[in-house]
C-alpha cells in the first residue's frame, strides 16, 4: 500500500488556503493524503468526503505531530503567519527525522535570509536551516504576497467607500504577488515529481503589479469606482488589529510595506520577475491578478476561521 503524503494546514485558513488546495490537487491525482487539521468541521468533512485521511493535531504539540508523521511518504509544511514557527518547525523536524521522511516541502516567504526585511522572513530562514540540519530532504517554496491576502486587505474598506487603504506610498509602488493555487500546484509538483537536491529553494512570483494596476483590476471587475488612499503605518496597524488580525502578522506586513516603499518603482520592477517555476513544475501559466479577482467574485465566501495571513 502506498504511504500517504502528510498535508499540514489542510483545512485552509483565511487567505491562501494552500493546505486545502494541495490536499484537493493530490486527491484528484489519486494520491493518498493524510490531512493534518486543528479541528473537525465542515472543511475537514469535505476533505474526508474526497478521500483524505483526517488527523486532528496541533503544530505545537510534538506528540500529535509525531503521530501524524508516522508512516507517511513526504510532508507539506505550511505554518500560518502567527507566533510559534520555531516550535512547530522543531516538532516537525524531530518527527520527520524519527520516521525517516526524505522529502518535505516547506512553504516560506519570498525573501528568506538572516538579513531579510521582516521578522517572519528571518524566522523562515532559521526554519529552513532546522529542516536541513534534520536531514529530511527539505525543498523550500518561497512564495511572495498572495493574491488572497490583497483581497482580504482591501475587503473591509471597499464596501463602504471603494477605498484601498495601505501605507504603500504612491500608486507606482509595486507589489510582487502570486495566486495560492499556483503555489499549491508547485508544491504538488515538488511532492510527487522526481527527486530533487535537498535544500533547493524555489522563489516564485506570479505577477508584479503596481497599486494603480491593482485598483484598476478591482474597478473593472466590480464595475464601480475604486481608489487608493495612502495611510500611515500606525493607521494601518490600528485598522487591521481592530479587525482581529494577530500581532505577529501585522508586524510582518508593516515591515514588508516599509521594504516595498523603499524599493522604488524602477528597482522593484527589475527585482520582481515572474518565475517560470510556476509553469515548469506547477504545470500551468501563472494566474493574473485580475483573473483571480474575477474568479473570487464568482465563488461563495469561505467559512470564517481564525485570523492569520499565509498558509
Amino acid at each position: 500500500m502506498t504511504k500517504p503524503i502528510l498535508v499540514t494546514s489542510a483545512a485552509g485558513g483565511t487567505q491562501g488556503r494552500t493546505g486545502r488546495h494541495v490536499s484537493e490537487m493530490l486527491l484528484e491525482r489519486g494520491v493518498s493524503v493524510r490531512a493534518f487539521v486543528r479541528q473537525l468541521d465542515e472543511r475537514s468533512d469535505r476533505l474526508k468526503s474526497l478521500g483524505a485521511e483526517i488527523v486532528v493535531g496541533d503544530f505545537l504539540d510534538a506528540r500529535s505531530v509525531e503521530q501524524a508523521v508516522s508512516d507517511v511518504s513526504s510532508i507539506y509544511f505550511a505554518y500560518p503567519v502567527q507566533d510559534g514557527l520555531a516550535e512547530a518547525t522543531a516538532a516537525m523536524a524531530f518527527a520527520a527525522r524519527k520516521h525517516g521522511v526524505s522529502r518535505l516541502v516547506n512553504l516560506v516567504m519570498y525573501q528568506s535570509s538572516i538579513d531579510a526585511p521582516t521578522p517572519r522572513m528571518r524566522q523562515n530562514y532559521l526554519s529552513e536551516q532546522v529542516f536541513e540540519w534534520a536531514g529530511v530532504g527539505p525543498l523550500h517554496l518561497r512564495a511572495t504576497v498572495f493574491y488572497e491576502n490583497v483581497a482580504r486587505l482591501v475587503g473591509a474598506g471597499m464596501p463602504a467607500g471603494g477605498a484601498i487603504r495601505l501605507p504603500l506610498g504612491n500608486e507606482s509602488t509595486i507589489l510582487p504577488l502570486i495566486s495560492a493555487e499556483d503555489v499549491s500546484r508547485i508544491a504538488v509538483g515538488l511532492l510527487t515529481g522526481p527527486e530533487r537536491a535537498a535544500g533547493t529553494a524555489y522563489p516564485v512570483i506570479g505577477s508584479a503589479n503596481s497599486i494603480k494596476e491593482i485598483v484598476g483590476a478591482f474597478a473593472r471587475v466590480l464595475n464601480r469606482e475604486v481608489h487608493y488612499e495612502e495611510v500611515t503605518d500606525e493607521q494601518w496597524r490600528n485598522e487591521v488589529l481592530a479587525r482581529g488580525w494577530n500581532a505577529h502578522s501585522v508586524e510582518h506586513l508593516s515591515s514588508l510595506w516599509k521594504s516595498l516603499r523603499a524599493a522604488g518603482l524602477s528597482a522593484a520592477a527589475g527585482r520582481f520577475i515572474v518565475a517560470d517555476t510556476i509553469e515548469k513544475i506547477g504545470g500551468a501559466k501563472a494566474k493574473t491578478f485580475e483573473q483571480f479577482v474575477r474568479e473570487q467574485q464568482a465563488e461563495p465566501a469561505p467559512p470564517p476561521v481564525a485570523a492569520g495571513v499565509q498558509a
